[in-house]
């Protein structure tokens, strides 16, 4: 198997030690023969290019090389331009290699991963400039989520952060290394938790965090200060929402936790990834998954008297789904 849904699961799949995982998961996929011919370098981290005495060193060896890493959609090499330019130096006519159908951001981010975790390694100033790059990209990861890919410290990401100018890399969230999101600021989110609870004064404390984007535990502090009649944000938090505030004037809306942030905790967890059931689930997962970017693709195929066949089709997709939720909710509160 192989695709870009199987790799939004590993994409932020980390582990403290060893880091990137993503690499790992591609190791497992299917290998496949391909003409040399028909492949392009790709968008590598590495900034000054291949290293030809490494190139020269693979060329030596006798076998096949180890498979390469394509993106699927432009045939251009995210991992493997050593090996490529060595089989090329070596007159071989085809390479082995296992193909990527993530987006072009997502492959970057392997080809860090990848480089990191085996063959000639990334320079400081490489690993540095990808850590740039990926946190421009995906500026909600933490910055131990960013240090683990691109195998920097997180005090040295920290100051790559805080260096940036750039504003879009001020978010009210982050994705840390386990997966979890974790507001910067909780009081966004105490305050919503307040107006969930005034709405709704018997709603169990878990469907008030998930609501508010904050913990159990932050959820039932809201709801205690609450019947105390003090403010559900405490002092220091409300000094640093301030601040925060002055600084970068209107806050960025906190962003909603995303399929592929869910599936990627799912996968984590011990009791899923570590049975077959619990794998077959992901897949399962994973395969009914439809992103908002992928829409325009979708709908430009469906011939107009299709149409409201389809929109039909996908509200009783939505129904299911909805009910499905709803008596999940009630198992996960007669547990709370």
């Amino acid at each position: 198997m192989g695709g870009a849904r199987p790799y939004a699961v590993s994409l932020m799949e980390q582990q403290a030690e060893p880091a990137p995982c993503a690499a790992d998961w591609f190791d497992r996929l299917p290998v496949t023969t391909v003409a040399i011919g028909a492949l392009l370098p790709g968008d590598t981290p590495r900034r000054s290019g291949e290293d030809l005495r490494h190139v020269n060193l693979l060329a030596e060896i006798s076998g096949e090389l180890p498979p390469i890493v394509v993106h699927r959609p432009t045939m251009r090499v995210i991992d493997g331009m050593h090996r490529l330019r060595a089989a090329i130096r070596r007159g071989d006519q085809t390479i082995g290699v296992r193909f990527f159908d993530g987006s072009a951001d997502e492959g970057f981010v392997y080809a860090v991963e990848a480089n990191i975790k085996h063959g000639l390694p990334l320079s400081l100033a490489d690993r540095q400039a990808a850590a740039e790059r990926i946190m421009h990209t995906y500026p909600e990861l933490s910055d131990r989520a960013v240090a683990a890919r691109c195998g920097l410290s997180p005090k040295t990401v920290s100051a790559i952060r805080r260096r940036s100018r750039d504003s879009g890399l001020r978010v009210e969230r982050r994705v840390g290394l386990d997966g979890r999101i974790r507001p910067l600021n909780t009081a966004q989110g105490r305050r919503a938790a307040r107006d969930y609870i005034a709405g709704c004064p018997d709603a169990p404390l878990r469907e008030v965090a998930d609501n508010a984007g904050i913990s159990f535990a932050t959820a039932r502090d809201v709801r205690e200060r609450m019947r105390r009649g003090e403010d559900p944000v405490p002092e220091r938090l409300r000094l640093v929402d301030t601040d925060h505030q002055a600084q970068h004037g209107k806050t960025v809306d906190a962003p909603r936790p995303d399929k592929n942030a869910i599936l990627r905790q799912l996968s984590r967890d011990p009791s899923v990834r570590m049975n077959e059931s619990g794998r077959l689930l992901i897949r399962w997962l994973a395969s009914r998954a439809i992103d908002p970017a992928d829409w325009a693709g979708i709908r430009a195929v469906i011939p107009a008297h299709c149409a409201p066949a389809v929109m039909q089709f996908a509200e009783l997709c939505a129904t299911s789904w909805q009910e499905f939720a709803r008596e999940l909710r009630r198992d996960i509160d007669r547990t709370t």
